[in-house]
Formats: structure tokens, C-alpha cells, sequence
């Protein structure tokens, strides 16, 4: 009997496959970077085709390091960039534009004609998202708008569009299944996350044909078999979720009030709400946190564009470190005198500002400014972030407000960066065992549907700590120096 699980985790900047026993732990594991295209200021773009050579490249890697067959793979999870958007041919499977990540902001003056016409609450009612060009529904329009022959194509049925996890499932089955699942679909600017239905009138709105969508599922699922050629057997897809949803699920966040923050390229916060979808009135998101046997459990989540980001930005356009790893110790070594703040801005403000034409600065720069208090700010940077997000949660849902942050993603491996996070955000951060959380998320999906692992209630009961940061900063200072990213956040908003 097959005893393993195949995670695919495709990324901003790289994809990744895993493979899990059904203890969930890890027995191969491969990662490949792929290239980032910058056509213009503020557009980002990926190649398709490969992403896709990269995901079978990683998965044939994995299921070798595991010393294992495709046929000794049980079920496959998939988990994906979100808002990340491919339009493809649906009888030859060629794509025609380079993907359109989800970091990309050409649509903004789009999103801004929306909301003169006094769309975004009805945007918003729906859809629980605002109108600004880091989601899906509004690239898809731009895409139908500027490749040629596409709008034609779409309305006579000949193309399909997905994210990033349907473009996979559609290759990986050999292009018998065209689907998603409630959490992509809930990043669209398309999908009622009330009805769990596409939105007629918002498609309208768009101008976007329904025959180009996919078929929504829930996060555990019959998403089709692989076709045999790619991975040596055919294998059920039984679990898709996008990364945030995953990185939640992985962390065995299935209890209203819990909350987790994943630092990779960007930052992501998520609380779970249950049953009650919260209105936002301090501009964060409401999503759907995961779905299952039909039955949606919802969150509040709020975005940050550039976290990491920053890092490799010091890394790779100052050239300030040799490697991301190296941010940690110099900022430890920092002057702790100098209030330099980094305000990375790169692609906009994401929550709860929502601004998508302000720029990065820096302040406070002095003659006696090097390398050391740039990293100190830009790994500052993400807890002040933090401590945003956490604060309009607090006011949109008041039983957040005793909480500790379960935290993911490369950035936490800095104990240094997460000790400044529990002292900034004044409460536990708890950092797992496992960090491979996104990835592990997927794999609990496809490993539920198969049957091989048992349901949320108890597979929670398995999530151990390996670490928890307690604030030790003293009050004074914590406030001082959130007041001075209040008074930057200001100075670059005026």
C-alpha cells in the first residue's frame, strides 16, 4: 500500500516539492528558483512554462531523495503563489502571456476607475477584497484586453484561465480537469465567498466570460489523476489550497481566534473567525480560510507586500550582505542609538493602507549609517508591519485580542528577528517545530481526502512548538519606536 504524500509548494520565487510519510515527515525534499521578469516599472511577470518544468523537475528530485517510486505516492497536495494569473489555450495547453504575479501593479489606474464608479463596496460584499490590482480578477481583464485574439478566443470558449494551482492541475492531468479550490477562488475578485459561487454580475463588471473559469473545489478534493508520463504512475491530486491557507492548515490554526504570520517574499497574517466571515472596517481582507465537506470556515487576513523582499533587496540591488542569512547578525550588531527606519514600499502598501502608487524610503539616515542599521531596519520593518496588521485585527474582531502568533516562512529561522517580533507586537510568538508549514498543509489535504490521516480536531493535537519569543522590551521604548513608523508611514502617505 502506498504510504506517502507528494507536496507541491509553488512559489513567488521558486517551487518546491516535498515528500511526507504519514507521520508527516519529510523524506525528500527538492527546491529550483526561477527567473523574475520586470518588463516595466511596477510589473512582474513569470514564465509559465518554467514554473512547469521546475514542478517536475522538483517532484522527480524529491521522490528520488526519498528513495521511492511515483507509484509508492498515495496523493498529491498542491499549494501555490495566490493571485498569480495564467491564461492558456484549452486544446493545445499554450499560454499565451507570461504569467502576471500577484506582486504586479498595472491594473492600479483600473482599480482606480472602479472605485470612481463607486464599485468597491459592491467589490467587497462579495468578495470580502478590495479593489487593488494584487488580485486576480482585474489582471485576468487586462489580459483579455491586450493579448491579441484573446478576448475573441475567451468568448468562444477556446481558452481557460487559472492561478497558479489550476494551471498545474490542468498540465499535471494531462488537461482533463480545469479546477480550483474556495481559497484561490476567494483571491479573485470573482468568487461570492458567501454563496460559494463565481459572481455573475462582477464578471460583468469585468468583462470577463464564465466559460473561461475553473470549477471550484473544496481544499480536500477529487482534483483528477496525474497522467502517467509525468511522475511514473498515476496519482490522485486530493488537496489544493493556496499558500497562506496551507501555511494556516500547517499550522494547525483550526480554531477560531488562532493566528499565524508566514514571512517568506511577503508577509502574511491570517486569523480564523470560524463560521463568521468579519467585515473589515480597518481595510484588511476577508477570506476564505479553508473549506471543507462543503462547509467554509472563514478569516481575517491582512498582506504585506515586501518582507523578505527587503532582505534580498540589501542581498542583491545594494549589495550590503553576501547572503539573507546574514541580516540577522548584522542587525544584532547594529548602533542601537540610530532610529534608521526602512519603509519598503517596493510594489505599493498592502494592508491595512492599501496603497498602490507610494514608493520605499528610508529616514533617518546619518553619516554613521552602514550596512549593520540597514538590516536592522529592514528586518524592523516587518514587525512594525506586524504589529499593523495585528492592531486593525484587534479592532475589527475584539476577541483577538489575547493572542499568540504562531509564526512560518525562511524569516523565522532569525531568532533575532523574531525576539523584535514578540517585543513590537507586545504578546507570544511561537515558532514550530516543522517550519515547512505551507507545504505541510498541503500534504494534510491530500492525505484527508485519501483517508491516510485523521480530521482537524485531532491532527492539531500533533503541532509542537520548537520555540516561544515573550516580549522583553520595555513599554517606553516599544512605543517610541512605533511612534516614529507611524510618523514615517505618515510623512509617505502625505
Amino acid at each position: 500500500m502506498s504510504r506517502h504524500i507528494l507536496a507541491i509548494d509553488q512559489g513567488t520565487t521558486s517551487s518546491r516539492a516535498l515528500v511526507f510519510d504519514l507521520k508527516l515527515a519529510v523524506k525528500g525534499a527538492s527546491q529550483q528558483e526561477f527567473k523574475q521578469y520586470y518588463p516595466s516599472s511596477g510589473h512582474v511577470e513569470h514564465d509559465p512554462e518554467e514554473i512547469w518544468r521546475g514542478v517536475l523537475a522538483t517532484c522527480h528530485a524529491a521522490i528520488k531523495k526519498a528513495k521511492i517510486k511515483g507509484s509508492q505516492i498515495r496523493s498529491i497536495g498542491i499549494t501555490n503563489q495566490r493571485e498569480t494569473v495564467v491564461l492558456w489555450n484549452r486544446k493545445t495547453g499554450k499560454v499565451l502571456h507570461r504569467a502576471i504575479v500577484w506582486q504586479d501593479r498595472r491594473t492600479a489606474d483600473f482599480c482606480q476607475e472602479l472605485k470612481q464608479r463607486g464599485l468597491e463596496k459592491r467589490f467587497a460584499e462579495s468578495t470580502g477584497l478590495l479593489l487593488d490590482p494584487y488580485f486576480s480578477g482585474t489582471k485576468l481583464a487586462w489580459l483579455l484586453e491586450h493579448v491579441k485574439d484573446a478576448r475573441a478566443k475567451a468568448e468562444a470558449g477556446e481558452l481557460c484561465f487559472g492561478t497558479i494551482d489550476s494551471f498545474l492541475i490542468w498540465r499535471l492531468t494531462g488537461g482533463k480537469v480545469h479546477a480550483t479550490d474556495a481559497t484561490n477562488a476567494s483571491r479573485t475578485l470573482l468568487f461570492n465567498i458567501h454563496t460559494g459561487m463565481w459572481d455573475d454580475e462582477l464578471l460583468r463588471i469585468l468583462n470577463i466570460p464564465h466559460s473561461v473559469l475553473p470549477e471550484v473545489k473544496n481544499c480536500a478534493d477529487d482534483f483528477g489523476v496525474t497522467a502517467a508520463r509525468f511522475l511514473g504512475a498515476e496519482i490522485p491530486i486530493g488537496g489544493v489550497a493556496g499558500d497562506q491557507h496551507a501555511a494556516l492548515i500547517g499550522q494547525a490554526c483550526f480554531k477560531p481566534g488562532m493566528i499565524k504570520s508566514t514571512y517568506g517574499t511577503g508577509c502574511f497574517a491570517m486569523l480564523n473567525t470560524g463560521e463568521d466571515a468579519v467585515t473589515s472596517h480597518n481595510r484588511l481582507l476577508t477570506t476564505i480560510a479553508y473549506q471543507l465537506g462543503g462547509k467554509r470556515t472563514y478569516a481575517l487576513e491582512g498582506s504585506i507586500f515586501i518582507a523578505g523582499a527587503a532582505v534580498q533587496w540589501l542581498r542583491d540591488g545594494l549589495k550590503v550582505m553576501k547572503k539573507a542569512s546574514d541580516a540577522g547578525g548584522l542587525a544584532k550588531a547594529a548602533d542601537a542609538s540610530q532610529n534608521v527606519y526602512l519603509v519598503p514600499a517596493f510594489v505599493g502598501l498592502g494592508s491595512p493602507y492599501w496603497n498602490p502608487n507610494v514608493r520605499g524610503a528610508l529616514f533617518g539616515l546619518t553619516r554613521g549609517t552602514t550596512n549593520k542599521e540597514l538590516a536592522r531596519a529592514a528586518l524592523e520593518a516587518v514587525c512594525y508591519q506586524t504589529c499593523d496588521l495585528l492592531n486593525a485585527m484587534k479592532k475589527d474582531w475584539p476577541q483577538a485580542a489575547n493572542i499568540v502568533l504562531r509564526v512560518d516562512g525562511g524569516m523565522t529561522a532569525s531568532d533575532w528577528t523574531m525576539q523584535n517580533l514578540a517585543n513590537f507586537i507586545d504578546a507570544p510568538v511561537d515558532r514550530p517545530v516543522i517550519l515547512e508549514t505551507t507545504a505541510l498543509g498541503a500534504a494534510y489535504l491530500a492525505g484527508l481526502q485519501a483517508g491516510l490521516l485523521p480530521p482537524p480536531d485531532v491532527i492539531a493535537k500533533r503541532w509542537r512548538r520548537d520555540k516561544r519569543f515573550t516580549p522583553k522590551m520595555a513599554a517606553s521604548e516599544r512605543e517610541a519606536k512605533l511612534a516614529g513608523w507611524a510618523d514615517c508611514i505618515r510623512k509617505l502617505l502625505a
